[in-house]
Formats: C-alpha cells, structure tokens, sequence
C-alpha cells in the first residue's frame, strides 16, 4: 500500500484526484463509503470515510495526501517509487506522511473482518503543505455527521510518539512602493528595498528578543516563538532607486503567545517608516497580506485521547513539537486531537526521504492495538 501511494505524484501544484479516486474504490470493494470535498477547480478532493456504525462517537484518523516538490533535488532514487535499502523505504512521502495512510488503509480489512463497536473514520486531505488548505473544507463538512467524532489522530511523522500540542503558524507578504529616480539622485527617490530591508531587521531583533527574553516553554525545540523572512525581491537595476519589494514571513508561535500582538508590532514600525517615505511621494507604501495561518495545537496530558493514544503506542508521556499539523484545526473544531505516526520529521522535505521499517511496524501495532479497543472480535 506504502508502494501504491508513493506512485501517485501528488505534488501540492498538481491534482491528487487519482490517489483519491484509487482510496475511494479500495475502500467500497469492502463495502465502505467515501464523501469527497472538492477545491473550487474540481482538480483536488478530500475523502472522508467511515468504517463501523454511524450512530456513536468515533475516531479519526487523519493524514494528508500531498507532498512537497521534489525539484532541484538530488535523489539517489526514483521519488515516487518505493525503494528498499537496509531497512527503509525511500520515497517523496514516505516519511510526511503517505505510510500512516498507508497502514491505515491496509489494515481496513481486518478492522472490518473484527467487527467495529466504534466508528473509525479515514480524513485523507489535499494542499496541507501549502497551508493546511483542504481539511478546512472536510472539517466544515463534518457538521453533517449526525454524531461527531470523539477523537482525531493525525499521523504525521513523530518516530510514533504521542505528541499533545505543536506551535502556531502565521505567514504574510508585505509589498513595499517606493518611488523610483536615478541613483545618482536619491534623494529624489523612496528606495523600497531599504524600507523592507528596514523591516525585515526589525523583525529579526522581535526574534532575538523572542529567543532571549521568551515567553519559554523548554518542550518545545526551540523554545520560543520564532520569526523567520523566507523569500525577498526588488529592483530592477542598480543604477535605478527600486520602486517595487515584496518579501514573505512568517512566525511560528508558542500556545499562548498571540500572533497578532505581533504583527502589530511589525504594522507599528512599519507606520514609522512611512512619513520618511511620503514626503517624497505621497503614493508610496507598505502593504500586508495575510499568506496562511495554522492554529497550534494544545491538548491537555491528561485528556482522553492523549491517554488512548499512549496507551495504543506504549508511550508513557506526551511530547510537544515546533512543527504544524493540521490537529490545531481538528481542536478549533470541538475535536480532542493528538499527532503521532511513523516516521522522523528529520526525513520531511528533504531529498531521498524515507521511514524505516521499524517505524512502519510500530504503527501497525498502533492499529492493532486500536482494533482490540473498536472492535467486537479479538485478533485471530
């Protein structure tokens, strides 16, 4: 099943109708439904489906169905072919986070052949690696369920730890006008690369003093709320004053650090910079956009489902991480939510990504484990 999923090429640019299509007849071969949620072009879906009753609370089991772009990479194998060498399966996806789909669509038949008491439902999403995008969509749509789940697992690659909260994430684009002159005259001139230069240092220092002053939380690596300029452009030449910047940043914060107090420091600096910028040209600027924003995820140690989730990986604590998931929007929806699947997020992203043998092992004890709590019959 890791094999099948691998070979679907569901790149978040591209269409992931295929794997969907592939998941939804496995699953009504034994009998189960599946409602899909699409985009706005009809090129990606969410699958949602329900194995057991209908009529009691249930348990996700969540995964998205996109990978990151393989371009520019140096793969010593085929990406979207499952290579096996000492112990580990090397693939875009195999890590983040096609093989908890895997194990958990795999074992489908033996769910079914011992007879569910409780519900388990499959929540298969597209675009999560481009801002946790599509289970929006399938989440919104759970409110026509006519029992809500009594928990989620999200199975990104946590080595099958149980993990109870993750950082928030707020990303922007902020476009700098300026007003453009010969270089030789620049005082004639609003420079828009130095205005964003300007902020983009400001917004450093924010990190230094995050790093340095806290707020801390030492389960978390780091442990503080960190702020980060991932892409900048302008000019055009230089000999030309640039009219024109655009950067994009992010932070991603600490459970009760407030991401907008934030950016309304970044706003205040930047207003400062505007009087400067408007003696010289009225119609100059600093504009904000929001980019994407992923919740963190806060679930209580002591709350049912971290309890279920320990219990079902032999854990005997729960961890925090700096990375996203989509549990934070399973939470903001009444859903008690952890995170934890096979797999290093140490693999994620980068070329010749891979799980280990071990870690898909260990997550299908996971299932197993969670058969002997939903289903009526025990293993043969």
């Amino acid at each position: 099943m890791i094999d099948r999923l691998i070979g679907f090429d569901t790149t978040s640019r591209d269409s992931n109708l295929a794997l969907i299509d592939f998941v939804r007849d496995y699953l009504a071969d034994l009998g189960v439904e599946s409602r899909l949620t699409f985009d706005d072009d009809g090129r990606k879906a969410n699958l949602f489906a329900t194995m057991g009753p209908d009529d009691r609370p249930g348990i996700v089991l969540s995964g998205h169905t996109d990978v990151v772009p393989v371009d520019g990479q140096d793969w010593r194998t085929d990406p979207f072919t499952v290579t096996e060498v000492d112990g580990r399966l090397y693939g875009r996806g195999t890590s983040d986070m096609k093989s908890f789909v895997a194990v958990a669509l795999a074992l489908a038949p033996e769910f079914l052949a011992r007879g569910l008491e409780t519900p388990v439902h499959f929540a298969f999403s597209y675009d999560e690696e481009v801002g946790c995008i599509g289970v929006r969509r399938l989440i919104a749509d759970l409110a026509n369920l006519a029992v809500r789940p009594q928990a989620c697992i999200v199975g990104e690659p946590t080595e099958m730890k149980v993990i109870s909260a993750h950082k928030g994430k707020k990303s922007y684009t902020c476009r700098v006008r300026g007003h453009a002159c010969h270089s030789s005259m620049t005082h004639t001139g609003v420079n828009a690369v130095e205005a964003a230069a300007e902020i983009v240092a400001f917004m450093k220092s924010l990190a230094r003093r995050f790093r340095d002053e806290g707020p801390h939380d030492p389960a978390f690596d780091p442990p503080y709320t960190t702020v980060h300029t991932g892409t900048i452009s302008g000019g055009t030449a230089l000999n030309i004053v640039p009219e024109d910047c655009q950067f994009a940043f992010e932070w991603r914060y600490l459970p009760g650090h407030d991401p907008d107090a934030i950016f309304a420091e970044v706003e205040a600096f930047a207003d400062r910079l505007l009087p400067e910028m408007h003696a010289v040209d009225p119609a100059t600027g600093i504009a904000f956009a929001p980019r994407s924003e992923i919740p963190g995820l806060s679930t209580d140690p002591a709350d049912a489902v971290t309890a279920l989730a320990k219990s079902l990986s032999g854990a005997n604590d729960s961890g925090k991480v700096s990375f996203g998931t989509e549990a934070g929007l399973f939470q903001a929806a009444g859903i008690p939510t952890i995170v934890c699947g096979p797999g290093s997020i140490e693999q994620a992203h980068k070329p010749n990504e891979f799980v280990a043998l071990e870690q898909v092992a260990l997550c299908e004890d996971f299932m197993r484990r969670l058969m002997d709590r939903v289903c009526a019959r025990p293993a043969d």
